[in-house]
């Protein structure tokens, strides 16, 4: 695959990481740490209506196209405003660290 012309890469997104601390009963309470901040192309793949709990849903999933980064995985998340992207993939397309390919699944909080 030939590089990303800087130009296709416009959204700005923060990159998170998981951060588990123990509560007051033995479980633990999860919080987002800020990873970086990344430029990237953000393209919808997909919308689907859902029923869950009698209440009528929405699942998006998108690509997110980002230069090759190392340690990007699937327990982290990306971030563009209120937008939240879980990351349910991530791969290399040609194997040649240039570029990494998330799918990802937007959810509102």
């Amino acid at each position: 695959m030939p590089r990303l012309p800087i130009g296709e890469l416009r959204a700005r997104l923060v990159l998170e990481g998981p951060v588990e601390t123990p509560d007051q009963a033995g479980g633990v309470l999860r919080s987002w740490s800020v990873v970086a901040s990344v430029w990237a192309d953000v393209a919808t793949l997909n919308a689907q209506q859902r029923l869950e709990a009698e209440q009528i849903g929405q699942t998006v999933t998108h690509r997110v196209t980002l230069r090759w980064r190392a340690g990007l995985t699937t327990k982290q998340r990306l971030r563009r405003g209120s937008q939240i992207f879980l990351i349910r993939g991530v791969q290399d397309p040609d194997d040649r660290r240039r570029r990494l390919i998330c799918t990802c699944e937007e959810i509102k909080p």
